[in-house]
């Protein structure tokens, strides 16, 4: 079997930090800074600081290297930071490493964010036909499969409509829509999928799943690990730019779980694996059972969750995952409106109140995000994990090896 993919000591590193007197600069200032350019270039790969500002050097991937066979299905995972989008970016040619090489035979589609390569002012029809260039199909091979791609991205009756006015689902749906009607050799998804909705990310991976019947060859980032499981024959996980496992997707991804496991162990406001602006942070998340202190189906649960700054407009929401990785509750204090929230000068407390454990008993982990005014603020993966233990839900005992994860309310009647 031929190889699709070659990655070979792939190493990306970035510089973060400020510079002093960034701002506008004269025509002096340019003329000097392009002399002395090469100096400074010297200087940042052999590790030493410029003077003029602080910059520390981050290593996004360090000396990553796997191969690829055509129409194998490659899953990757690792937490937030690990190097993930990192890598799908430089397979993508979207940027270039700073050491090493990434080589790929066969046209490649790829879809990473939401809306990339969408002009706003332009109709989603007009827009086909741009992402179409842009990924490198033909106008007659666009014009071929047009009806096919609206038909796929269900997005008849707003063609004509500018794609600013366009909701993120939208947007998804059309980019998807284009790269799946790609002829291409490989194609490389991350996370966006997240977006669309139940139905559309069922026609998304069947359509992945044909694609790789085909003998085409699928790179797929997710956080769903059920799915990743269900649609790649192998998957690798990073951690902290490195690849630390590869192998087949069921070990891999209990590695990954095991490793989220452990991460709860560091206390949440020590924890540097967060995504979000930093406009509000998880400060610590607990959770509090019955008088006994223990967690157990049928009894109440409270998750204490305490956030710095305080904000009126903050917003909590929480993922609780099973030992499986598959997402079993989401509570959202937007939707459930009597929150207890309770402010002081400095942080502010949410608790969100669950009467009833529904949960079969094992091990679950627990994810938060905070949202202000709408928009991400801090997400922790993993920030605590619990315990559930057996108990007793509508007068029957619930034991280890009940069928299932969560008990949904409900009630059983004879029709008259």
């Amino acid at each position: 079997m031929n190889t699709a993919v070659t990655v070979e000591c792939l190493c990306k590193s970035y510089q973060i930090g400020t510079r002093a007197g960034a701002g506008y600069a004269t025509l002096r200032d340019a003329i000097a800074s392009a002399i002395l350019a090469p100096a400074r270039r010297l200087r940042t790969l052999s590790g030493v600081a410029s003077r003029s500002g602080s910059t520390t050097r981050f290593d996004a991937l360090k000396d990553v290297s796997f191969e690829l066979s055509e129409g194998e299905v490659l899953g990757i995972v690792g937490r937030n930071g690990a190097g993930k989008s990192t890598l799908l970016k430089i397979l993508s040619r979207i940027t270039e490493p700073t050491s090493g090489t990434a080589k790929l035979n066969g046209r490649v589609a790829c879809l990473l964010e939401v809306g990339t390569g969408f002009h706003p002012e332009l109709t989603g029809r007009e827009n086909i036909y741009l992402n179409g260039a842009i990924l490198g199909m033909k106008r007659r091979e666009v014009q071929e499969k047009f009806e096919e791609i609206v038909a796929f991205s269900g997005i008849e009756r707003f063609l004509e409509t500018p794609v600013k006015r366009y909701s993120s689902g939208m947007r998804v749906r059309l980019g998807f829509a284009v790269a799946a009607h790609l002829d291409f050799e490989i194609l490389v998804v991350d996370e966006v999928l997240a977006v669309g909705d139940a139905e559309f990310q069922r026609k998304c991976l069947g359509r992945m799943t044909d694609v790789a019947a085909a003998g085409r060859t699928v790179i797929f980032v997710s956080h769903n690990l059920a799915v990743l499981q269900r649609l790649c024959s192998r998957a690798i996980r990073l951690r902290d730019g490195q690849l630390v496992s590869d192998g087949l997707p069921d070990v891999v991804v209990g590695e990954y779980l095991d490793e989220l496991a452990s991460a709860a162990k560091t206390p949440v406001i020590d924890r540097s694996d967060r995504r979000g602006s930093g406009a509000a942070r998880v400060v610590s998340l607990e959770a509090v059972g019955d008088e006994t202190g223990a967690v157990a189906v049928g009894r109440p649960l409270a998750i204490r969750i305490k956030c710095s700054p305080p904000s009126s407009h903050a917003d909590v929401l929480l993922g609780i995952y099973n030992q499986h990785g598959t997402l079993v509750t989401s509570c959202d204090s937007r939707i459930a409106g009597d929150r207890d929230e309770r402010h002081s000068n400095h942080e502010a407390t949410f608790e969100c109140q669950i009467s009833e454990v529904t949960w079969t008993p094992g091990r679950y982990r627990i994810n938060v995000a905070i949202y202000d005014r709408g928009q991400l603020a801090d997400h922790v993966e993993s920030a605590c994990v619990i315990d559930v233990h057996e108990g007793v839900y509508q007068g029957r005992s619930i034991s280890n090896g009940f069928p299932g994860s969560n008990i949904v309310p409900h009630c059983w009647m004879r029709p008259e």
